[in-house]
């Protein structure tokens, strides 16, 4: 009898157009909640971002780029792991965005949900991930010390010293570049590198350490540990952004492990509740709005830093 009784719930809920939306909720059948929490969502309002890191990487002075190792670490991950199954070679640069497009395309075919876009929801998805990023932009303003950290120069304020040490989520090593950068078109040429590596970081971030780990660390603790299904999403969460948040202080690049910056708790703690607050949204919203959240995250973060703290 309770099986009848939940099937019975199940049809009804059909017929009232429930389906399910996300990990966590029902959202309406083709409401804007809904409609934005589907892959294909993702594929089409990412595909700009993705375009953008590209190009930009490619028009960017790589001398740049690799002499301040501004490079996005999830991204570099990605690109070595498909080199070593033999693909790459000379379109390596161009593996990585197609494999995030093929995931979220087989994510919308298991999904079984309906493939439509309406080109219309692109600006209120834009709009809801930029209000989305403004509590982690005032968390990190309120976690911020007016005191520099130890062992800084003097080129820059110590509050923007410290303000860019909870912001550069983007990249490998952003702070000495910040600090010695004093030329104007060289300083120009790093605020736009570090625009590109905070879109970059967004989408294959999010990749790593949300849809990827995530999924990962859920089979580990529910499959194959039989934990239940709250205490494994629980330690899924909090292990994916302790390490989300490890990654910008110790990093395993080229075969070794690497210090990126001094270990600092403050640091750690905010960017440990960014990570918890990426993957809540991500089981919520999808992924298409959680890698945009980041993305305009560290976009609005360089912004914030050049206005008001003068650092680029």
């Amino acid at each position: 009898m309770a099986k009848k009784t939940n099937k019975s719930k199940a049809t009804q809920a059909k017929e009232h157009g429930i389906v399910g939306a996300s990990q966590l909720f029902n959202f309406a059948r083709d409401s804007y909640l809904e409609r934005t929490s589907r892959p294909i969502y993702a594929v089409w309002f990412l595909l700009p971002f993705i375009v953008f890191y590209e190009v930009g990487t490619i028009l960017i002075n790589t001398n740049v780029l690799n002499r301040f190792q501004i490079r996005v670490v999830a991204f570099v991950w990605l690109r070595d792991l498909l080199d070593s199954i033999g693909i790459g070679g000379k379109f390596a640069w161009a593996a990585p965005p197609l494999v995030v497009i093929a995931i979220l395309i087989g994510l919308q075919i298991s999904s079984r949900k309906y493939w439509s876009f309406d080109i219309r929801d692109v600006l209120p998805m834009a709009a809801e991930c930029i209000a989305l990023a403004v509590p982690l932009i005032v968390l990190g303003l309120f976690l911020n010390s007016p005191a520099a950290p130890p062992g800084q120069g003097d080129a820059v304020s110590g509050v923007a010293v410290q303000v860019q040490s909870h912001f550069a989520s983007a990249s490998v090593d952003a702070a000495p570049l910040l600090a010695s950068e004093t030329n104007p078109s060289s300083s120009n040429r790093v605020f736009l590198a570090n625009i590109v590596t905070g879109i970059g970081a967004g989408i294959y971030e999010e990749l790593v350490f949300r849809l990827i780990l995530i999924c990962v660390l859920m089979m580990l603790f529910q499959n194959l540990l039989g934990l239940s299904s709250r205490s494994s999403v629980i330690l899924s969460v909090l292990i994916s952004a302790a390490l989300f948040s490890a990654h910008h202080h110790i990093v395993f690049l080229d075969g070794r492990l690497g210090r990126i910056t001094d270990f600092n708790w403050t640091e750690f703690s905010f960017r440990t509740m960014a990570g918890i607050y990426f993957a809540m949204l991500y089981a919520i919203r999808g992924f298409g709005i959680t890698a945009g959240t980041h993305a305009f995250y560290d976009i609005i973060a360089t912004i914030v830093n050049a206005i008001f703290f003068h650092v680029r």
